[in-house]
């Protein structure tokens, strides 16, 4: 093979490798060998900055990188490696055309393992590539950051959402930032504190943090403060869905609170009824089958506290999906009836909403809610399902950045 120039063409044009001169084909026992070796003119570049470097040592002498099969038989390639001094990074191992820094895979190998990861299980690609379960979170996590390299996800944000999701049990939280405009995932990291979003202004930068006019957030002081802090500029937007949250938990403890008043006092029909509550009270008026209306009816006729809980819920779901101006007034009358409504845990919620309501104003002015990020949240939930597990948040972080940021790679030879 090594002097039948057409055969080696045919060679370097299946492994589809650029800047690239093939020596040598063996077949050995484990599959295909290619000897290569870079142009003269790419050798002794540093593998981070790409630039033309002194020559420190010959390194471990030569190496393999895993290429795509050609049909069902491994193919490697095998060059001579050799260290560079680079006057930024140091001594480090000379860049390869054909692979990624400090991968033992080709590129094009690496770009079809990520784009089966985002279709796919992880267990999956690791059997239709002969690799192992763990090597494919590696592969991922290179890819992404090979793309951040060459994209800037982070330019031109203006609007932002912000909120955590859960991908493991134990309070193992990712923290999530989605662009408002374009729906994409921006930064992911684990924990959810103000020190892990810190991360997230930082890579913004200063500069495109003063160009950043709306925030969506729930209510948690921390993630205010540290809004504040990087985009005082920012009008921060509380999602409304936390607020009809808080009032469902209210109606949910007040109904608690009667059911265990009949249980300890020995009614046990009556604490039985009130239990059997729940979703009538909880449920939107529309969506009721009508053993729920039933139920209803017997809670007004009953339980006169309990449906005034109600009546209050129903008139905060509804007064949020009214005109910024009609759904503000609304929100003034709802405060006085819920702290007058003799009701302590409905007495609560109006002092909470009181203590964020500017941030509520803005989102019934705006518009803004995090439907794009609890979109992306249930994503990620079903990528963390579809993926069996990871033992490394930076495997699931890197696989949602591939699917949902727009990094996903090509396959090989493919737009």
């Amino acid at each position: 093979m090594e002097d039948d120039v057409r055969g080696l063409s045919v060679i370097k044009r299946l492994l589809d490798v650029e800047r690239t001169v093939i020596e040598d084909v063996v077949v050995e026992d484990q599959g295909l060998v290619v000897h290569a070796r870079v142009w003269a003119r790419e050798q002794n570049r540093c593998a981070h900055c790409g630039r033309r470097c002194a020559r420190y040592d010959t390194g471990r002498g030569r190496r393999r990188w895993r290429a795509l099969d050609f049909g069902s038989t491994p193919v490697f390639i095998e060059a001579a490696v050799q260290r560079v001094k680079c006057p930024q990074h140091g001594v480090v191992i000379a860049r390869f055309p054909w692979a990624r820094r400090d991968s033992g895979f080709t590129r094009a190998f690496e770009d079809q393992v990520a784009w089966l990861a985002t279709n796919t299980s992880a267990s999956t690609v690791a059997q239709l590539m002969r690799i192992a379960w763990r090597t494919v979170g590696r592969i991922l996590t290179r890819a992404v950051e090979d793309a951040n390299s060459r994209v800037d996800l982070l330019a031109n944000v203006r609007r932002i959402g912000i909120d955590e999701t859960s991908y493991r049990r134990g309070h193992r939280y990712l923290l999530v930032v989605v662009c408002h405009d374009t729906g994409r995932l921006l930064w992911a990291a684990e924990g959810r504190s103000q020190a892990t979003l810190q991360g997230f202004f930082d890579a913004l930068g200063e500069e495109r943090c003063q160009r950043v006019t709306h925030v969506s957030c729930d209510a948690a002081a921390w993630l205010h403060a540290s809004v504040v802090q990087n985009c005082p500029q920012a009008i921060i937007c509380m999602d409304a869905f936390h607020v009809v949250q808080w009032v469902n938990e209210a109606v949910d403890e007040v109904r608690r609170q009667h059911w265990n008043q009949h249980r300890d006092a020995g009614d046990v029909e009556q604490a039985a009824d009130v239990k059997g509550t729940r979703w009538a009270l909880l449920k939107a008026p529309e969506k009721l089958t009508e053993k729920q209306r039933s139920v209803l009816s017997e809670v007004e006729r009953l339980n006169r506290p309990l449906y005034r809980a109600y009546l209050l819920e129903e008139h905060a779901r509804l007064l949020l999906e009214r005109p910024a101006q009609e759904a503000r007034a609304s929100l003034d009358q709802w405060l006085v009836w819920a702290s007058h409504s003799r009701l302590k845990p409905m007495v609560r919620v109006a002092s909470s909403i009181r203590r964020v309501r500017a941030f509520i104003d803005a989102t019934l002015e705006h518009g803004l809610s995090n439907a794009r990020v609890e979109s992306v949240n249930a994503k990620i939930r079903l990528i963390q399902q579809r993926a069996f597990g990871f033992h490394h948040p930076s495997a699931l972080i890197a696989l949602a950045m591939l699917t949902l940021s727009g990094f996903r790679p090509a396959l090989p030879g493919r737009a």
